[in-house]
C-alpha cells in the first residue's frame, strides 16, 4: 500500500476545489483524504496518485463540486486508466447504497426484520424483555420511529449514522417525537404543592408512605414521557419531612396513653423507624414492578448520603439495608433503583465523623449487591460545578443558577446525545495525526449539526405533549398551555450531549496495544477529549445551551461500531478483532490494572467530559473483605468523582453456588453445576451505567464479549489492596 506521506503529497497536482456539496445540499471542505479511502476499498493503493490527479483534473476551474460531480468524476477516471472492472464495482458499490438506504428508511422492510426476531433489534437493550407484549409494542412503534425518523434529519447525517460514523442516539423516540432524554426530577416542588395525573389532581402526602407511594406513579409518568433515565437527587433529605409528619402523628397518638415524655419520643421515634422502612421497601418493590410505556423498568436513580438527621440517616440506613436483603423469597439482587451514595469528608468518610456508621453499611451492600456507587461531595463540586446526582446512570448537569442567582438542579434535563466514533478516525488516518485531527474536525461539524437538529426538534414540543414534565412539576417550572418549553432549555438550563467511545482503541491506533503507561499515548488521548471539550465550549456559546461532552455508555453501541469498522478496514488486531470497542475513556478490559492502576489512569479525563464519566473497578468477592473495598473508596476520595463496583454476586438456587457465573458460548451458566436457567439462579452484571440480568435479557454479542472478558480478568491481588 502507498505511504501515508506519499498519499498526502497533492503539490504537483491541479488545484483541489474548497467546497464539497453533498446530495441533500451541505456543504463541507473538499477533502482529498475521502477519494483515497475509496481507492482503497477498491483495491488500487499502487495507483492512487495518477487516479486522484486525473479526478482532480476535471475539476481544474471549480472552487465547488457536488457529489454528482464526485461520481463521475471516478467513473470517467477509472474507465481513461483502464480500471474498467473496478469503474463497474464502483457503480455497482454506489448502487447496493443507494439500495440499501432505501431499505433502513423504509418501515415495512424493518418490521420484517422485527417480525423474523432478528437478536440486533430485539436485544438492543439488556433491560428489555422482548417476548412481553408491551415490549414489543414498543419495539414496533420504535421499528417505524427509527425509519421516519432518518427521513425526518437531513440525509447527511442519517447516512453518517447508518455508516457508522456517529451515532444518533435513541433513534427509535427522536427525532420522530420531540422528546427529552434523561432528568433530576423535582420530586420535592411536586410532593410540596400537588400535581396532577390522568384524572386525578394529587394534594402534598401526610405520611412518608404515601410520598414514596406517590414518587412511583411519578416515576413510572416521567419515564413514560422521555426516553432517558430519571433521577431522585439527595433522596434523604426530599424524605425527611414527609417523615416528620409520622413522627409528629406517633407523638400525639403516644400523648393519649403515655404520660412521661421521653417514654412518648421514644414510641414515636421506633414508630417512625418502621414506617420509614415500610415506605423505602414499598418504593423498591414499586420501582421494580412499574412498567413504563416504552415497555420497560423505568432506569431510576436515587442519590442519597448527605443528610444528618435521626430520620435522614434511617431513610438512608433502611435504602441500604433493603437492598442488601434482597428481593422476594430469593431474596434477588434488585436491578432498579441503581443507588447512588455520597462520601463526603467531615460527613461518613472516616471513623470519626458522625455517619460513619452508613458508609460501613454501603460498603457491604456494594460487597453484596454492587450497588450503591459512589459520589465524592467534594470531586463532583470541583468538576460539575455543584453537587447532585447524576440524571439517570451517568449523565450530569453542570452547575447552573437562575435569574435570581439561585443553584438549581431538580427539574433539569438532558435534550439528547450524539456519539462519535473515535476509532474509526485513527483507523482511517492511517498512523498520520495531522489526517487525525483534520477528520476529527470534519466530524465534529457533523455532531454539532446532528446536536443541534436535536435541541431544534425537542423546542417543538408543547407543554401538552408531556403534562407531567412541563405542567405538573417534573420539570421545577410549570408552563401554562400556552407558554414555548424552550423556557425550560435555553440559557444552558438543559444539557445536550457530545459522546465519545474508543478512546483506548484510538491509543492502540497510534501507540500499539500496551500504551496505558507511555506518557506521550497518555497525552494525546488525553488531547482528544479536551478537544471535544473545547468544541462543546464554542457551540455552547454559540447556542445558548449547555453542549457538555460524555462519556457514553455504549451498551449496544461497543458492538454496532466495531462491526461496522471490522467491514471496513478487516480484524485490526486489539482494536476491531476483539468484537467490541471499549467505553469512553475506560482502561481495556482485558488488561489487568489493581484498581489503583485503572483510576490513576483515568483520573484525568472527567476534567474534560464533565458532562458524563463515571469509573469501574474489578474486584474478587468481597464479602469476607468489606474493608479492601473501602481502601479503594477512601483512597479515590479526591481523585476520581463517581465510582462504581464490580464483583461477583451471582447466585444459583439449584446447587447454592455464590461468586462469579462462568462465561460460555450459550451465556453466563453456574460454574458448579452447569444452571443457566433464570428462574433457578440469579446472575447479575454491570451493564454500562446500570445493573442487568444476561440471563433473562440476551444481550448483543460485543457487550457479551466484554462482559465475558471482565470477568475472566478479575483483580485478585487482595494484599495490595489491604496495604495501600
Amino acid at each position: 500500500m502507498a505511504t501515508t506521506e506519499t498519499k498526502r503529497n497533492t503539490k504537483n497536482l491541479t488545484r483541489i476545489p474548497t467546497f464539497f456539496i453533498k446530495r441533500d445540499g451541505y456543504k463541507t471542505p473538499f477533502a482529498i483524504y475521502k477519494l483515497e479511502l475509496i481507492l482503497d476499498q477498491l483495491s488500487l493503493d499502487k495507483q492512487e496518485q495518477p487516479l486522484i490527479g486525473t479526478i482532480l483534473k476535471q475539476f481544474e476551474d471549480k472552487t465547488e463540486v457536488t457529489a454528482q460531480d464526485v461520481h463521475r468524476a471516478f467513473i470517467v477516471a477509472l474507465n481513461d486508466l483502464g480500471f474498467h472492472d473496478e469503474a463497474v464495482e464502483y457503480i455497482s458499490v454506489h448502487k447496493e447504497r443507494l439500495a440499501q438506504w432505501n431499505e433502513k428508511t423504509d418501515p415495512t422492510k424493518r418490521l420484517e426484520r422485527l417480525q423474523a426476531k432478528d437478536p440486533a433489534l430485539v436485544h438492543e437493550n439488556a433491560n428489555k424483555d422482548s417476548n412481553v407484549f408491551n415490549t414489543q409494542r414498543d419495539l414496533t412503534a420504535g421499528t417505524v420511529g427509527k425509519t421516519l425518523g432518518l427521513r425526518m434529519m437531513p440525509e447527511h447525517i442519517a447516512k453518517a449514522h447508518l455508516r457508522g460514523d456517529i451515532h444518533y442516539h435513541d433513534l427509535d423516540y427522536t427525532p420522530w417525537s420531540p422528546m427529552t432524554n434523561c432528568c433530576l426530577i423535582d420530586f420535592k416542588e411536586m410532593l410540596t404543592n400537588g400535581f396532577k395525573i390522568g384524572n386525578a389532581e394529587v394534594e402534598s402526602p401526610h405520611s412518608i408512605q404515601t410520598a414514596t407511594a406517590q414518587m412511583a406513579q411519578i416515576i413510572a409518568n416521567v419515564a413514560s414521557s422521555q426516553y432517558g433515565g430519571c433521577s431522585a437527587n439527595r433522596v434523604d433529605e426530599l424524605l425527611a419531612p414527609f417523615a416528620q409528619r409520622n413522627y409528629n402523628k406517633h407523638l400525639e397518638d403516644a400523648h393519649e396513653y403515655i404520660d412521661d415524655d421521653i417514654k412518648r419520643q421514644e414510641f414515636a421515634k421506633k414508630r417512625t423507624k418502621k414506617d420509614i422502612y415500610d415506605a423505602m421497601q414499598g418504593l423498591e418493590y414499586e420501582i421494580n414492578t412499574l412498567f413504563s410505556s416504552q415497555g420497560q423498568t423505568p432506569f431510576t436513580t436515587l442519590g442519597f448520603g448527605l443528610g444528618t438527621s435521626w430520620i435522614e440517616r434511617e431513610i438512608q440506613r433502611s435504602i441500604l439495608r433493603i437492598r442488601i436483603q434482597g428481593l422476594g423469597r430469593e431474596k434477588r439482587t434488585a436491578i432498579f433503583p441503581k443507588l447512588v451514595f455520597t462520601l463526603k469528608n467531615g460527613l461518613n468518610l472516616r471513623p470519626s465523623d458522625p455517619n460513619y456508621d452508613v458508609k460501613e453499611l454501603a460498603v457491604e451492600c456494594a460487597t453484596k449487591r454492587m450497588y450503591p456507587d459512589i459520589l465524592m461531595y467534594d470531586k463532583i463540586k470541583e468538576l460539575t460545578g455543584s453537587f447532585k446526582a447524576p440524571m439517570g446512570c451517568r449523565s450530569f448537569l453542570q452547575g447552573w443558577k437562575d435569574e435570581q442567582g439561585n443553584e438549581v438542579n431538580n427539574g433539569r434535563m438532558n435534550l439528547g446525545v450524539v456519539t462519535v466514533n473515535l476509532p474509526r478516525i485513527a483507523l482511517q488516518a492511517h498512523g498520520n495525526k495531522k489526517l487525525f485531527w483534520e477528520i476529527f474536525n470534519e466530524r465534529m461539524q457533523l455532531c454539532k449539526e446532528a446536536l443541534v437538529f436535536k435541541v431544534n426538534r425537542v423546542k417543538q414540543a408543547i407543554p401538552q405533549n408531556a403534562p407531567i414534565l412541563y405542567q405538573y412539576g417534573a420539570f421545577g417550572k410549570r408552563l401554562s398551555s400556552e407558554d414555548d418549553v424552550d423556557e425550560l432549555f435555553k440559557h444552558r438550563r438543559a444539557t445536550v450531549s457530545l459522546g465519545y467511545i474508543g478512546l483506548y482503541e484510538v491509543g492502540t491506533s497510534f501507540y500499539g496495544s500496551d500504551w496505558e503507561q507511555n506518557k506521550e499515548a497518555h497525552a494525546f488521548t488525553l488531547a482528544i477529549v479536551k478537544e471535544l471539550k473545547a468544541n462543546c465550549d464554542k457551540w455552547s456559546d454559540e447556542y445558548d445551551y449547555h453542549f457538555s461532552v460524555y462519556g457514553t455508555p455504549s451498551e449496544s453501541l461497543t458492538d454496532r461500531f466495531c462491526v461496522a469498522d471490522r467491514e471496513k478496514f478487516g480484524k485490526v488486531p486489539d482494536i476491531t478483532a476483539k468484537d467490541y470497542y471499549t467505553n469512553s475513556f475506560h482502561y481495556d478490559v482485558r488488561k489487568h490494572p489493581s484498581p489503583f492502576e485503572k483510576l490513576t489512569f483515568e483520573m484525568a479525563y472527567p476534567k474534560y467530559s464533565s458532562g458524563g464519566f463515571i469509573h469501574y473497578c474489578e474486584y474478587p468477592n468481597l464479602r469476607q473483605n468489606p474493608k479492601a473495598l473501602e481502601a479503594v473508596w477512601d483512597w479515590a476520595y479526591d481523585k476520581v468523582g463517581y465510582l462504581g463496583t464490580n464483583t461477583p454476586i451471582d447466585h444459583c438456587y439449584k446447587c447454592g453456588f455464590q461468586g462469579e457465573f462462568k462465561a460460555t458460548a450459550r451465556g453466563f451458566e453456574c460454574p458448579d453445576c452447569g444452571n443457566h436457567d433464570p428462574k433457578s439462579c440469579d446472575c447479575v452484571k454491570r451493564t454500562c451505567g446500570y445493573l442487568g440480568n444476561p440471563l433473562q435479557r440476551p444481550m448483543v454479542h460485543g457487550r457479551h464479549a466484554e462482559i465475558a472478558s471482565r470477568a475472566k480478568n478479575m483483580f485478585d491481588g487482595m494484599g495490595e489492596l489491604d496495604e495501600k
